[in-house]
């Protein structure tokens, strides 16, 4: 990570550490969203993680790539900041690292090095910003609550559509032919010959289906199947889905 104009060097000791949060979660301890702040510069490092953690952020440094991923499981960051080019894997490597561990975070570059094409293809991949060295804190500051504000709505999404893949599983065998069915556009005589069963027993299914799920109509009903299709589609929640 390059030094800003007047910034000494100081070793990796020097680099703050936080604690992270337990396995699973995606949230430090205390509540607040963890951002892992990524660089080979351990002075730089200090200087952001204590300019982040007075704008009551929780932050965990790291000197490389590789020390994050390894971590990563356990500490789950809402937002990344890489530095661009370093020793091992690159802020692109690791940003594409980072999608293929299905990691639900965004990620933000920070560089003195960076061209357009560069930028170009780091925020077609999804990144929330790519900032140049110099740079304004209050630019840094904003960015970040943007990329806070998009794993906001990653969340809130995927635990939508796990709420919604609850209901399904909830659904008998049977239910689950005739929401298939519903949600098809097909009338109840119809399901009745598919399914071998009578007219009235696919109504008694059909008020099933609704009063599991939630639903008063079929035209909520087919909403909520296109839904659930969409945002499968969409899974992992990358942040080129939330774009």
């Amino acid at each position: 990570m390059t030094r800003p104009a007047g910034v000494t060097s100081r070793t990796t000791e020097d680099v703050p550490t936080a604690k992270g949060s337990a396995a699973g979660n995606v949230a430090s301890v205390s509540g607040t969203p963890t951002i892992a702040l990524v660089g080979d510069d351990p002075y730089v490092l200090h200087s952001m993680t204590r300019l982040l953690a007075v704008a009551g952020h929780d932050v965990r440094a790291f000197s490389s790539p590789e020390s994050l991923l390894a971590e990563i499981s356990s500490i789950a960051p809402a937002c990344v900041i890489s530095d661009l080019s370093m020793p091992g894997l690159t802020g692109l490597e690791l940003q594409s690292r980072l999608e293929e561990s299905n990691s639900l975070c965004s990620i933000i570059f920070v560089t003195a090095h960076g061209d357009i094409r560069t930028s170009v293809l780091a925020m077609r991949n999804g990144a929330v910003d790519f900032l140049t060295k110099p740079f304004q804190l209050a630019d840094l500051l904003d960015a970040v609550d943007r990329a806070l504000a998009r794993i906001r709505r990653a969340r809130e999404r995927a635990e939508q559509l796990a709420a919604m893949r609850r209901r399904i599983r909830s659904l008998t065998e049977r239910e689950r032919e005739v929401y298939t069915q519903v949600v098809s556009g097909l009338l109840n005589k119809q399901i009745a010959a598919n399914l071998g069963i009578s007219e009235k027993t696919v109504k008694v299914h059909r008020a099933r289906v609704m009063r599991k799920i939630g639903l008063r109509s079929v035209a909520q009903l087919a909403r909520f199947a296109e839904r659930l299709g969409e945002d499968s589609r969409d899974e992992p929640y990358s942040d080129r889905a939330l774009i």
